[in-house]
Formats: structure tokens, C-alpha cells, sequence
């Protein structure tokens, strides 16, 4: 995901060839190559309106949303993209990021539907990496967070024996994808603090 802002130039080279992108399209490139996502994310609203189900607009008006910090907004449009290109593997990773944010933020979400949050997100990083295949580093670190803090926000209610035994399993889970991380780039200091703090949770619900 860190070659984004290629893609996106690669996006305005290719609009130069289509009808499409003419107008609020290319204006809105323009935009996000100057990190200005919220004149992007305006532009193309406009262009939606004008090609609906248009991926190429959905794909960069949900990245706009991203960068906006407008999450919901982000989740229902990668969702439009979504039902037109089902293996697109961008559009699974915002998402899930997306949903993460919104489950690790109360003010956001109503306490009773985080734990939907955090399950959609998981669902997502777990598709993209059955699509992008376990080469992508950045793919295992996110699911693996978002393990670790379902696994949080779970714990905080244990109280029966199994709904232990569920906490651990998911700090088990996050640290499966934190070695992950490891195998592809060794020593980072930043997982191996995580999988430090994983192991500490799961001996405190023991």
C-alpha cells in the first residue's frame, strides 16, 4: 500500500485516453499528487455523480475519505467498489483500517456495535491477504492489531473461563501475524515490542 501515490499517477496518465476522467476527475488527481485530499474528495463527489460505479472514481474517492479521517464514508464507498471489482485488494485494506478506526474510537461507534467493527475489520485484512498473497508485510501487521485490540476490547468483560480462553486465542492470533511480520522483516524493534506486550496480556488473564 505504500506505492499509492504511484498508482495515482499511473491513474493520471490514464485518464488522459478517457472521457471519463476529463474535468472534475483530472482536477481531482491533481489534488491528491498535492496531498490535498479534501478538494479531491470534493471533485470527485462531482464525478460520481456524473460516471456512477465508475471504479477508477470510487477507487480514489474512497482513498480521499481515508485521508479525510471521514470513515464511514470511506467504508460505504470502497463497499460501491466492492460489487464492481471484487478482488480489489486496496479497497479491503482501507476498509479494514477504516473499520478499525471506528471500533477503536467510542465517540464513534455505539459501545454495542464495536465488537461488529472490529470482526468486519479482521474479515477484511484476511481477505486482502488471501488475494495479495503472504508476501505483504504491512497486510499481517494490521490484522495483527487488529487481533490485539478485539482482544482488548474483550477482555475487558471476562469473566467466564472460556471467554478467557477466547482473549488469549485472539492475542494468539495477533502474535501468528506479528512473527509473520518478523519472517518478511526481521528485527523490527516496533513487532517484537508488540509481541512482547501480546505475551504480557495473555499471562494477565491466566
Amino acid at each position: 500500500m505504500n506505492d499509492f501515490k504511484k498508482a495515482i499517477l499511473g491513474l493520471i496518465i490514464f485518464s488522459s485516453t478517457t472521457s471519463f476522467a476529463q474535468g472534475n476527475y483530472e482536477r481531482s488527481m491533481q489534488a491528491m499528487m498535492k496531498g490535498d485530499y479534501k478538494t479531491a474528495a470534493t471533485q470527485l463527489e462531482k464525478a460520481d455523480a456524473k460516471t456512477p460505479d465508475n471504479a477508477h472514481v470510487l477507487q480514489m474517492l474512497g482513498y480521499s475519505y481515508f485521508q479525510n479521517r471521514e470513515y464511514e464514508k470511506c467504508i460505504a464507498t470502497y463497499s460501491r467498489l466492492l460489487t464492481i471489482k471484487p478482488s480489489e485488494v486496496s479497497a479491503y485494506y482501507y476498509r479494514g483500517i477504516a473499520r478499525l478506526k471506528i471500533a477503536n474510537d467510542p465517540k464513534e461507534s455505539l459501545n454495542t456495535m464495536r465488537e461488529s467493527f472490529y470482526l468486519a475489520s479482521l474479515k477484511d485484512f484476511t481477505k486482502a491477504i488471501e488475494i495479495n498473497g503472504d508476501e505483504d508485510a504491512q497486510m499481517f501487521q494490521n490484522r495483527a492489531l487488529a487481533y490485539k485490540d478485539y482482544a482488548i476490547f474483550k477482555s475487558f468483560k471476562v469473566k467466564k473461563k472460556e471467554e478467557k480462553a477466547a482473549c488469549v486465542a485472539l492475542f494468539n492470533n495477533s502474535i501468528a501475524d506479528f512473527q509473520k511480520v518478523l519472517t518478511l522483516q526481521p528485527l523490527r524493534k516496533d513487532i517484537i515490542d508488540w509481541v512482547t506486550y501480546d505475551k504480557a496480556q495473555i499471562a494477565s488473564l491466566k
